[in-house]
């Protein structure tokens, strides 16, 4: 149960920062009351790592290397789960 409700916020979160990254290609969306709803809970995140890997150009990494932390993160999560429990 508890390990279901964890893993159901770790695929939320991943599919909310998708919507985010997605919403980047279609001018204004992010001004949008949704937009900015995401852009508060993504942009602290994705920050972090914006710290340490600069943009290529146009090309924003820190999406890609969130997503492998994520994963990461989860996959920590759920071997700590199965220890304990």
């Amino acid at each position: 149960m508890l390990l279901g409700i964890i893993m159901l916020a770790f695929r939320i979160y991943s599919i909310a920062l998708i919507v985010y990254i997605l919403l980047s290609w279609f001018p204004g969306a992010r001004q949008s009351v949704f937009g900015e709803f995401l852009g508060r809970i993504c942009e602290p995140y994705l920050e972090v790592f914006r710290r340490f890997i600069p943009p290529l150009g146009m090309i924003d990494l820190s999406p890609i290397v969130g997503f492998i932390v994520l994963r990461l993160a989860e996959s920590g999560v759920i071997s700590i789960y199965y220890m304990i429990f």
